[in-house]
């Protein structure tokens, strides 16, 4: 349980590290090219680094409240039904 909570604190803590700082790894890493490509022009890529960070920040609050498991298992069936 406390576990549990540290490992979401801790993949929250990287997704708003990684929200927070998206124009610096956008000057490290570089573009994303289908970012640049689907999600604008030059703001495509930090958009991405942006929603990168947000989704793990959500995983990370579903790990904390142990509500991951029923989410993966609502996309499993929804992939493979039955």
């Amino acid at each position: 349980m406390i576990g549990q909570i540290i490992l979401g604190l801790i993949v929250v803590a990287a997704g708003a590290a990684i929200t927070i700082k998206a124009d610096w790894i956008y000057q490290n890493i570089g573009g994303i090219p289908s970012a640049e490509k689907y999600l604008g022009t030059e703001g495509g890529s930090r958009l991405a680094y942006k929603l990168i960070g947000m989704a793990a920040s959500i995983v990370g609050f579903l790990i904390m409240t142990n509500l991951i498991e029923g989410v993966l298992k609502g996309f499993a069936n929804l992939i493979i039904p039955g």
